[in-house]
């Protein structure tokens, strides 16, 4: 198992709609998705989309959401996970406990924001940064 493309970069945010305008307004990065949200993952979503990846900024819907949890230690918000693309979700996951890494959750995939499988690999396990493996769109 070989990661793939990084497809988003995942940001913590107070504010989705204040997020997308900054990203809009300083960076020219106008080309945004409607925000949705994902009562089963805490979180609404929006995606900026950008030539070469996206960014998936993340508002919490509560305060249960682990994304509320990241906004109290980071209260304007921030980098809370790279996402790369794999060929084969579950190859990956084996391949992930098999090198010892901790998978997040149930270790099961499960449908993520994109609509296609995802896991969480822990931050311990990868020099403190959260890390996403989603199957590839199409897959």
């Amino acid at each position: 198992m070989k990661i793939g493309r990084l497809n988003h970069v995942g940001v913590a945010v107070p504010d989705i709609e204040a997020a997308k305008a900054t990203y809009a307004d300083l960076y020219g990065a106008s080309d945004a998705t409607d925000t949705r949200a994902f009562p089963h993952l805490g979180v609404k979503v929006a995606f900026v989309h950008l030539d070469n990846s996206e960014i998936e900024l993340l508002e919490p819907l509560g305060d249960d959401s682990p994304v509320h949890k990241f906004l109290e230690r980071n209260p304007k918000g921030g980098q809370h996970h790279l996402c790369f693309e794999v060929e084969d979700i579950l190859a990956a996951r084996d391949a992930m406990i098999e090198r010892g890494a901790t998978v997040l959750g149930t270790g099961e995939p499960y449908i993520g924001a994109h609509g296609v499988p995802v896991i969480f690999i822990h931050p311990k396990n990868s020099n403190g940064q959260l890390i996403e493996l989603m199957q590839e769109p199409g897959k």
